[in-house]
């Protein structure tokens, strides 16, 4: 954008180019935008956003985002406490949510094993993810790990943690989205169509 720009118009650009898939172009657009809405609908955008640091906290129990101290998936008495479902962020938690089929309770793990960007298992939730293992009646651990490298190795590290341990350890199956080709689908995303497969 141009210099001459003023200011606060240049910084708000700025902060929205910041956001994950939000060129330039895009920032400058939604920021003349919101030249144009009146103040009240401003203000509100303002409150919301602040609200986010002081009004929600990670559950103590899964790591997912809360407005307590326990999420209201973990306080649900009618979910399966001896089912997890181990995923890496909470936007993963919403999306399984939406699918309403599954009953069970979550682990957060915060990210993946990622050595090129530096993070580590001890970067991670997996020490809480194994110590709520032993300390809980757990009968079977989902890992729901992307299907990234990230993914794999994460899902990898946690199932060799726990091959010892008295529980049954699953990977949830990948394969084709609804609507794809097959021709277009690459030889990994085949494969695991073919190893997930169920009865018809």
């Amino acid at each position: 954008m141009s210099a001459k720009l003023p200011k606060s118009v240049q910084n708000l650009i700025d902060e929205f180019s910041k956001l994950p898939s939000i060129g330039p172009k895009l920032a400058a657009r939604l920021t003349f935008y919101m030249l144009n809405k009146p103040t009240t609908d401003i203000e509100k955008l303002s409150q919301a956003l602040s609200s986010l640091k002081t009004d929600l906290c990670l559950c103590r129990e899964c790591y997912n985002i809360s407005e307590s101290e326990i999420c209201t998936i973990c306080d649900d008495q009618n979910r399966k406490s001896n089912i997890l479902l181990v995923v890496e962020e909470p936007l993963d938690v919403i999306a399984f949510e939406k699918t309403n089929s599954f009953n069970g309770l979550y682990h957060v793990l915060g990210g993946t094993i990622s050595p090129i960007d530096g993070i580590g298992p001890e970067d991670l939730r997996i020490h809480q993810l194994i110590a709520k293992i032993k300390n809980n009646q757990i009968d079977e651990v989902i890992l729901a790990t992307n299907p990234s490298l990230e993914g794999e190795a994460t899902a990898a590290y946690i199932k060799n943690l726990l091959i010892n341990e008295n529980l049954k350890t699953t990977r949830i199956a990948r394969g084709l989205p609804v609507g794809g080709d097959l021709e277009y689908a690459d030889e990994v995303t085949l494969l695991r169509s073919l190893e997930g497969r169920g009865d018809y």
